[in-house]
């Protein structure tokens, strides 16, 4: 109780004032004790985050497209959106995390087409079944490829490399991303429709093999056209054909390889979007529907435009349907080839 007597010497009830020690410590400790106090209420109210799961290490043309999609999709979708790299497994490590993620939607593969439709036919044993592990969302786009060609090479024309190269069985060297990329494949496919014998020389990646063919370790390489271009505007390879139907906008000198003398050589790929195995249709319609908008944003259109990329906008009964037809028709050309 409060003292009601009158005071004639100190007063033996009343608080003695906190030392400046005393005082710091029990400031301390309430500091302490804020961040829980603060922090936890708002972990109820944070926004979920989907996590997109790229097949690839950073840097590369899939890593990049996906770091330029996810801010667009996040705003269309309300969440965030990080992008995680899980390569191995030659790109297939990713599709099999997503196979075993829960169906919710907070889990998603920005998939690039080779694991979908080569891995099926050259790996000895996949861990997870491309068509009934995962469910298809969106496509987002398609690519091609180009065929260069070190700056110094003699042959200034697709015609001029195909004679050589059956002149010189075996001489002609070409680079790829490892055995079973697509741009292996286009090698395969080019020696196979042209009659001739070209050696092939995998690397752990596109940009080592281009490396060589500027410095002139290889005579050519298919890459994708968004890789190359600036290598080809800086002068350091030259192109010789685009591997799609019609010419590409980003580099409209370079005649299609039907228009170079290889008829029927229209090889491609593709980004989509891949959810967990009964990933439920809501969920699916949702992710899908937020793509299409994501899509038409200007400056994602315009910067991937501009790196050759063509917007693929659709439904996930298209997606399945275009990766079903390719991995039949690399069935054909990858006879032969198999990888652990």
């Amino acid at each position: 109780m409060p003292c009601t007597k009158p005071c004639t010497k100190p007063c033996t009830n009343a608080r003695r004032p906190l030392s400046h020690l005393r005082w710091r410590r029990r400031f301390a400790v309430a500091l302490a004790c804020l961040p829980a106090l603060t922090t936890a209420p708002l972990l109820h109210a944070q926004t979920p985050t989907v996590r997109l799961l790229v097949g690839y290490t950073a840097g590369g043309p899939v890593d990049a497209s996906a770091r330029q999609f996810a801010p667009v999709l996040a705003r269309e979708l309300g969440m965030n959106v990080v992008v995680e790299n899980k390569p191995g497994a030659n790109a297939t490590l990713a599709g099999d995390l997503v196979s075993k993620a829960p169906p919710d939607g907070l889990t998603i593969w920005f998939a690039a087409s080779p694991p979908l439709t080569i891995g099926p036919n050259i790996m000895k044993k996949m861990a997870f079944d491309p068509v009934k592990d995962i469910t298809p969302i969106a496509p987002v786009l398609s690519y091609y490829n180009v065929l260069v060609v070190g700056k110094d090479l003699p042959q200034p024309q697709l015609k001029d490399l195909v004679a050589h190269a059956r002149a010189n069985p075996g001489k002609v060297f070409y680079g790829s991303a490892g055995i079973g990329s697509s741009n292996h494949l286009s090698g395969e496919l080019l020696a196979a429709k042209t009659g001739t014998q070209m050696t092939h020389v995998p690397y752990k990646g596109n940009a080592p093999a281009m490396t060589d063919v500027i410095g002139g370790q290889l005579t050519m390489m298919f890459d994708i056209i968004g890789s190359a271009r600036n290598h080809i505007a800086g002068g350091r390879v030259r192109a010789l054909a685009v591997t799609s139907p019609q010419r590409n906008p980003s580099l409209p000198d370079v005649p299609t390889m039907a228009e170079a003398g290889v008829a029927g050589f229209d090889v491609g790929g593709w980004y989509g979007l891949y959810g967990p195995q009964n990933l439920p249709a809501a969920l699916v319609g949702k992710i899908n529907e937020a793509t299409r908008r994501a899509l038409q944003n200007p400056e994602l259109r315009q910067a991937w435009a501009g790196a050759g990329y063509e917007q693929w906008s659709g439904s996930p009964e298209q997606l399945a349907a275009r990766a079903a037809q390719e991995r039949e028709l690399w069935g054909t050309v990858t006879k032969g080839i198999t990888v652990d």
